[in-house]
């Protein structure tokens, strides 16, 4: 079975067996296990690793001096968590596991070797990054134009047609770990109103969620809801 990542990828650009292998090598070189709420990356520091989500949730934050938390994107399997960063000279963010993860760490000098050494490589991975930055600008209009229904309904489908591109929402089934507290951090709402919100879909027939384990029911008519256009996750390339 292939890494996330690679299937994630394939999804862009066709890769040969040797180019399917020398990444497969690379991600296999060091795999790490972290329990949930292990912080991955803290905003300030100089990262030398990439991560590669194998399984498990992770998500990108921001912490205000207050206390008060942004959550800015959830990782998924096949995600990297950042391969820009090598660019930078500290993390602007932080990255913390969501739930029990399992990441391929990938060294620095591993990392630009292999975008080096295969420009159909570096380009897919490039594709990876735009991706990422697409799927932060409609996060932004998520929070700044759409009410907490449109919200939720648009995180939901969004998480489905991610985690199926990687083969982990077969019938629109999924793992779902993440709480209340976190989805009203990602969307911009208090607890109790992301509570609401998420009977709401219930209510209506739309989704169903037990024991961290969400079905989609109804996709047309919760796409419908949250106004989606999947343009910006780009699986169709």
């Amino acid at each position: 079975m292939f890494h996330p990542l690679i299937q994630k990828i394939s999804n862009f650009t066709q890769l040969d067996d040797g180019e399917r292998r020398v990444l497969h090598e690379v991600l296999s070189e060091r795999v790490r296990v972290f329990d949930p709420r292990h912080v991955l990356l803290q905003e300030g520091m100089s990262p030398q690793h990439v991560y590669v989500l194998i399984d498990g949730w992770a998500y990108r934050y921001k912490i205000l001096p207050d206390g008060r938390r942004q959550i800015t994107s959830f990782l998924l399997p096949g995600d990297l968590c950042d391969s820009h960063m090598f660019v930078l000279a500290a993390m602007d963010h932080s990255i913390a596991a969501l739930s029990s993860v399992t990441v391929s760490e990938v060294g620095r000098e591993s990392f630009v070797d292999l975008t080096t050494r295969s420009p159909k490589l570096a380009r897919a991975l490039w594709w990876d990054t735009l991706v990422s930055t697409s799927i932060q600008r409609e996060w932004t209009v998520n929070i700044g134009r759409r009410d907490a229904t449109e919200r939720m309904a648009h995180l939901i489908v969004e998480i489905m047609l991610r985690l199926q591109s990687v083969g982990r929402a077969g019938n629109g089934a999924f793992s779902f770990p993440v709480t209340q507290g976190e989805l009203a951090d990602a969307l911009g709402i208090t607890t109790v109103h992301a509570n609401r919100t998420l009977q709401s879909l219930r209510a209506a027939g739309l989704i169903l969620l037990e024991k961290r384990h969400l079905t989609v029911l109804d996709l047309s008519r919760l796409k419908q809801i949250a106004m989606f256009n999947q343009r910006y996750l780009h699986l169709d390339e």
